[in-house]
């Protein structure tokens, strides 16, 4: 049975699992009845941070432009175009072993791709989550549940797994941002042209 976190809630996803290596960070949405003319492209992106809570370069960004970290440790699955169907939408696989020891959080944020020119936001999205499983067994550890707290953002960071001493923990933060991709990118350190 997986831990529901509610915003602002922190647990260890290493504690009850010793051993745990591989996890799979599932991110889904579905769109409701407006019609704005697009389908909605929402975008998964992972955020490696060091202690300051910046990229080190442009290469720990992780994202349907970059799918794989140097180290290994984050690898994008791909990219959906439409959050059609059910289950996950998209995908991020960290390898907790590879993790380089600079590293200390693991941001992940949803973003609407074009939110501007097709006129969409996250009061448009119902049903987000972000979902954390075991990659070996398949067993959910924890979800969270995006409530409908968002009405014009464009951008959202869902939560981050930090490390704490030994263990990695998940921070459900549900924090909404205007401005898209290019805000988050900012806050955390990369330049967006």
């Amino acid at each position: 049975m997986p831990v529901c976190l509610t915003k602002g809630q922190k647990v260890s996803l290493t504690k009850d699992n010793p051993g745990l290596k591989n996890v799979v960070v599932g991110l889904g949405w579905d769109t409701n009845q407006f019609d704005t003319g697009s389908d909605f492209d929402l975008d998964a992106s992972a955020f490696l941070l060091t202690e300051e809570g910046k990229v080190s370069g442009q290469a720990d960004f992780v994202f349907y432009g970059n799918k794989e970290h140097p180290s290994g440790s984050v690898t994008h699955l791909g990219d959906n175009l439409t959050g059609a169907g059910d289950g996950d939408d998209e995908q991020i696989k960290i390898d907790l072993s590879k993790v380089p020891d600079n590293i200390k959080r693991i941001a992940f944020s949803v973003t609407i791709y074009e939110a501007e020119s097709r006129h969409q936001n996250f009061g448009q999205v119902n049903n987000s989550f972000i979902r954390i499983y075991d990659e070996s067994n398949g067993q959910e550890i924890l979800r969270y549940d995006l409530g409908e707290d968002f009405s014009v953002e464009t951008a959202s960071i869902f939560g981050e797994l930090y490390k704490n001493g030994n263990e990695w923990k998940f921070n459900a933060i549900g924090s909404g941002y205007q401005g898209g991709l290019a805000a988050i990118c900012n806050s955390y350190g990369i330049e967006v042209g």
